[in-house]
Parts: structure tokens; sequence; C-alpha cells
């Protein structure tokens, strides 16, 4: 039995006469007709009764039409699904980002995607640069915000934005005065940043900033996430450089000034290359129209 004999029965019980029946599935009286005996015969129980003059539907078949129409409804939204989920209108998107992106990039990524694909479920997932990379390799994540970094021949980069440096104080530290910073007024500040295990490519763009000047910079914390960065750096316990993207609108506890010559660390959209999953097309193809501008000096 398969879902043709359901509709033939759905078709004969609905006009309660074979010859309509077998018309609308486009067949002739005498084929429809032993495809009813044999459902019958399948199941084993008469579904209706035949009189010269007119057929009705027994206690069985009034119960198989019952069934059958929930199962055929159930067949075509499962089907409907199918395509849906197949042209990427419909499924899940896991879309990872760090911390960095997380106050201006990844709101505008989530509400646009949202606006133009609201039946695909996007789980958000904020972690690491370093974690990234690897959540995308093995599967766990379909798309994420990070820093472009070196490049991966298993993974795809999609540019953003170029995102500077800047220095974040607290309020009445000395270089609050300044206008600008460079690295000679910082060698012998105490730094917080991430480590280079944590955040690769951030952590070579501040020890690069100094060695430019020859300079070994004295890292005092290194906090695996960026908002501890920040609450130590309020706290008075060093100064930081951070990327200007994530000091927009900043409390009154926090100070930024430009720093000279200010490094540029470029965000991008990754995803894995031979990607599987029809949802993350569309999220590539918001992302390439889309204008999220550059945090610059």
């Amino acid at each position: 039995m398969d879902t043709r004999q359901m509709r033939y029965f759905v078709a004969l019980a609905e006009t309660l006469h074979f010859g309509r029946a077998a018309a609308r599935m486009n067949m002739t009286q005498p084929p429809f007709s032993r495809q009813i005996a044999n459902l019958e015969r399948d199941l084993g129980v008469r579904l209706v009764n035949r009189t010269s003059r007119q057929v009705t539907l027994t206690r069985a078949g009034a119960r198989f039409l019952a069934d059958s129409r929930a199962v055929l409804a159930r067949f075509e939204d499962a089907c409907r699904d199918a395509r849906l989920v197949g042209e990427g209108m419909r499924g899940e998107l896991r879309f990872g980002f760090m911390m960095h992106a997380a106050h201006r990039i990844v709101p505008r990524i989530v509400s646009r995607y949202s606006a133009v694909r609201p039946e695909v479920r996007l789980t958000l997932s904020e972690t690491t640069p370093a974690d990234i990379e690897h959540r995308l390799l093995n599967g766990e994540l379909d798309a994420a915000v990070t820093f472009a970094g070196p490049s991966n021949a298993q993974l795809d980069g999609h540019t953003l934005l170029k995102d500077r440096l800047c220095l974040a104080m607290a309020p009445g530290d000395p270089l609050a005065a300044r206008r600008s910073v460079g690295p000679r007024d910082l060698q012998d500040r105490d730094l917080i940043a991430a480590s280079a295990g944590v955040a690769p490519t951030l952590r070579g763009a501040i020890v690069g900033y100094f060695a430019d000047q020859g300079i070994v910079p004295r890292f005092r914390f290194e906090p695996q996430l960026q908002n501890t960065v920040l609450r130590l750096v309020a706290a008075g316990l060093g100064v930081a450089l951070v990327p200007e993207s994530i000091c927009d609108g900043r409390t009154p506890d926090l100070l930024t000034r430009p720093l000279v010559d200010a490094p540029a660390l470029e965000v991008v959209l990754k995803t894995p290359r031979g990607r599987d999953n029809p949802a993350v097309a569309p999220l590539i193809e918001l992302v390439r129209g889309e204008s999220f501008g550059e945090a610059a000096g």
C-alpha cells in the first residue's frame, strides 16, 4: 500500500461514485475499481458498500478516510518542507561570532537575515576567534564572524569591514589628555589583552604594532573574553588596544583614544568550503550586498 491508493480512496469517499472518482484521478473505471479492491484486500477490511445505485462508506472506511486525509496532509507538508530546506527557505543555520562582532555587526546580520529567511532557525553561538575556526572545520558551525587571519583552504572568507584598533583606558588615566597615542607612549604601561591562543589575529596585531618601534609590550592580564578585558581596563588595572567597533556608545567608565598609525583588522564571515547547508547561501548573498562601514579613527 502507498499514498497513491490512499488518494484513490479519498477520491472515491468524496465523490461516492466510482466513475467520477476514476475521472478525478485521470483513470478509467476498471483499473480504478481494481485499486480499491486491492486496497481492501491488503487491509483485510471492507471500506465501502457497493450497490447498483450507490456507494457508501463502512465504519472502517470512514475512519480510514479521516486517517488518510491526515497522512496525505503530513506527506504534503513533508514534501513542501524538503523543498523549502533544499532552497534555503527553512531549516537551521548555526551562526557563530566573536565577542568583538557582537556590538555592531551581529545584530545587523541577524536582523536582516531573519527578515529574508523568517522560517530558518538561527542558532547563535558566541565564542573566541580561535575556537570559531575549529568549530567551522568540525562541522559544528555553518558560518561565523571573526577576524580574517591566515588563509585556510577549507574555509571561504567574505569581508565585512576593516576594524582599526584604538586605546581603551579608565577615566583619569594620564593618557586621557592626549588626542592620539603611539607605541612609545605605552611602552611602560601594563596592557590587558587576550592571549595568542584565544585571539591570534588580534594579539598578533597588537604585538606587531609595538614591534615596529622595537618595543616589547608588557602584558599584565590575559583574559579569554574581550568583555573581561574592558572591565579590567575600567577598573584601572591597565590599558588595552581594542577594535573601535566594540567601543561605540561605551559607558563613562571607559575612555578611548585613537592610535597613531593604528593597525586595521579585517573582519570576515567565514563558511566551510563545499558547505551542504542551503541556508548559508542567502547569508553570503546578504553580507555581500550589505555595507558594514569601516571603523576608522
